[in-house]
């Protein structure tokens, strides 16, 4: 079977159609469970905008008196090309409807040729097939599209019946943004699916004309997630609703594996995260339908892919709260970012005898690039002491600014201990002396709620694959009159405004240091990773994670010659300790034998170790996919270790 599909230039208009050849479809399709599962999560996030009012990209068409309304699909004049920006469902006045099964089979159909490769006609129908009447009544009849309805109309409100009898069997959930506890969810965008309208319509008309339909087979009734109850540990959460950890996991493809024989069990958090089913799909819908270089080209290609890696730089703006998206640049990660401030701001300011001021806590990142900058000019380090439990001395803290105080470079989370760092109060100290600051947000933001405004902090940084995000990229976070200021660090393409052998106009942040080619589509896996966490709700994350390592805590404490190192009251779920005189290492690779991930060792902060008369500590590190079934195996292998 061959479609003609138009595509889709958002800023410049039509190309010419394109064939596409759809595979074939009927009996032999097979039911793929977490296919369906997606298509859910995918439904469920673009569900129909309830305002009566038309918006962009429909035109009311008129009707007879008592017929149901319809609405022409008309090209917008911006399109996000891979964003939410496809046909809104809006319009309350036309009857109750239903569609039937073939025009969703057909709709199906054309959906698989442009989203991912997936038996999708199969699933959409069964993710449908329970939740639609069994067959209209005469009132309802005329509103289901018909082998004679034109090909460019579209009886929007029959689809909108299917998707709110699909809502009225999703769990409520508090909009974002309310002073609720319970998880909320982002605002619903206009769209049915993330396509745009021009990639829709053939669908939708095809659909109505139903030229061709698969045979109907009889499925079980779908079981989503976030559809059923299920078996929920309930960790006394303040909103007084459970977070159900094992309908997450499903969201993680990695973890339903067994290591050396044994069910995984990833207690390897603060090294890096696991990616769930969304940030997957995001990469590979990425490089098979807009993978092109951003900017400057007038392709459709290179609309869609900047239209993505900009829109991710907007969702981490509102992520961290910062005030524009232009203060925010892309890096490699952390590190990049670290040694980005270190030689630019850095070099321009720091001069022979100035200090820099950091903390026992920090990691090598937020170190060694200090160090080489203060070799190079003559500055002078400075460490901030800590406490027995791992906690930052805030009047020793204070007793080191002075006046050739330059910077302060401070974790907002410990690596090695977990210890939460008074951040905020810290930077409002420095500030009184002159200083700015820097706030490593590496382990931070995976675990609780941040915003950089409320900090004040003049520099923040975090890697994405500790956000379950792809590795390779990384945020920095600078006020805009810091970046004005600052020189460029790294020359080349993109970040220049004009060129001449004699002199070079840069362009403004953040292109001025963003030079070549980005790391765009895990950009966009950022971006889709802070989807995902949103939609959970960090502050649920940040409840159920402290239950969580409280429980952890408890359970280890127990366990004869073990010893926890960092017991600050207020630390996020890393859990450094050491076990008797057993080597660290051993000790990990006995729980790798038994498919238990931990980090075994100095855990890049050396430091830290040593404040403590160590070489290296045992480090589990949770997230909110563990559970405390897997911290009682943790504890029940470290028990024989003890003893063998």
């Amino acid at each position: 079977m061959t479609i003609n599909i138009p595509t889709h230039n958002g800023k410049n208009g039509h190309h010419p159609p394109q064939d596409l050849q759809l595979p074939p479809t009927g009996d032999s399709a097979i039911f793929d469970p977490m296919s369906i599962e997606s298509i859910a999560n995918q439904l469920y996030t673009a569900l129909p905008n309830e305002s009566p009012e038309p918006v962009s990209g429909l035109v009311t068409e008129p009707t007879e008196p008592n017929a149901a309304q319809t609405y022409r699909l008309v090209p917008p004049h911006q399109s996000k090309g891979s964003g939410m920006s496809g046909v809104a469902l809006v319009g309350n006045s036309a009857p109750a409807s239903a569609i039937s099964e073939e025009a969703l089979t057909e709709i199906a159909k054309q959906l698989r040729a442009q989203m991912l490769p997936l038996n999708l006609e199969t699933n959409l129908f069964q993710a449908f097939a329970q939740l639609q009447p069994a067959a209209p009544s005469t009132e309802t009849a005329a509103a289901i599209p018909s082998t004679s309805a034109p090909r460019d109309t579209l009886n929007v409100e029959a689809l909108k019946e299917v998707a709110e009898h699909f809502y009225a069997q999703i769990p409520p959930f508090s909009p974002s943004g309310t002073s609720g506890n319970s998880i909320p969810t982002p605002p619903r965008p206009t769209s049915i699916l993330p396509l745009s309208e021009p990639d829709l319509l053939p669908a939708f008309a095809d659909a109505g004309a139903q030229a061709s339909h698969s045979p109907v087979r009889e499925t079980p009734e779908p079981s989503f997630y976030f559809l059923s109850p299920g078996a929920v540990k309930h960790l006394g959460l303040e909103s007084g609703s459970p977070f159900d950890v094992s309908a997450i996991r499903k969201d993680f493809p990695i973890l339903h594996q067994k290591v050396n024989g044994k069910p995984l069990i990833w207690l390897d958090n603060a090294a890096t995260t696991q990616k769930p089913q969304s940030v997957i799909d995001a990469l590979s819908l990425f490089y098979q339908r807009d993978n092109s270089n951003i900017h400057r080209a007038a392709h459709t290609l290179a609309a869609r892919a900047t239209d993505a890696y900009e829109g991710a730089r907007e969702k981490v703006q509102r992520f961290i709260g910062a005030g524009s998206a232009s203060e925010i640049i892309f890096a490699r990660g952390t590190t990049e970012a670290i040694n980005l401030v270190a030689q630019t701001w850095g070099r321009k300011y720091i001069q022979p005898g100035d200090e820099i001021v950091l903390s026992t806590l920090e990691h090598h990142a937020n170190i060694v690039p200090w160090q080489m900058l203060a070799q190079e000019t003559g500055a002078i380090l400075k460490v901030i002491p800590v406490s027995d439990r791992g906690e930052i001395l805030l009047e020793e803290y204070t007793r080191l600014l002075g006046p050739r105080t330059r910077i302060v470079g401070i974790t907002q989370v410990s690596n090695a201990l977990g210890t939460i760092v008074p951040v905020r109060e810290m930077t409002e100290i420095a500030h009184r002396h002159g200083a700015v600051v820097l706030v490593d947000g590496a382990q931070a933001v995976s675990h609780m709620p941040v915003n950089v405004q409320e900090i004040g902090c003049d520099f923040y940084t975090f890697s994405g694959h500790k956000l379950f995000a792809p590795t390779g990229i990384g945020v920095l976070y600078a006020k805009r009159e810091i970046l004005e200021d600052m020189p460029p660090w790294q020359g080349g393409g993109s970040m220049i405004r004009h060129v001449t052998f004699e002199r070079t106009i840069y362009s403004d942040p953040p292109a001025k240091f963003e030079a070549g080619t980005p790391n765009i589509a895990d950009a966009v896996g950022l971006g889709a990773a802070i989807d995902y966490i949103t939609r959970l709700g960090m502050s649920n994350i940040e409840r159920y994670e402290h239950q969580l390592t409280e429980y952890a805590m408890q359970r280890l404490a127990t366990i004869p010659g073990l010893r926890l190192i960092g017991t600050a009251p207020h630390k996020v779920s890393v859990l450094s300790f050491i076990l008797d005189d057993i080597p660290v290492e051993q000790v990990g690779q006995r729980l790798a034998r038994e498919g238990i991930a931990v980090r075994a060792g100095h855990h890049c902060a050396q430091p830290t170790m040593q404040r403590y008369g160590l070489t290296g500590t045992v480090r589990p590190s949770l997230a909110f996919y563990n559970t405390c079934q897997e911290i009682d195996k943790l504890v029940e292998v470290l028990e024989t270790i003890r003893f063998r």
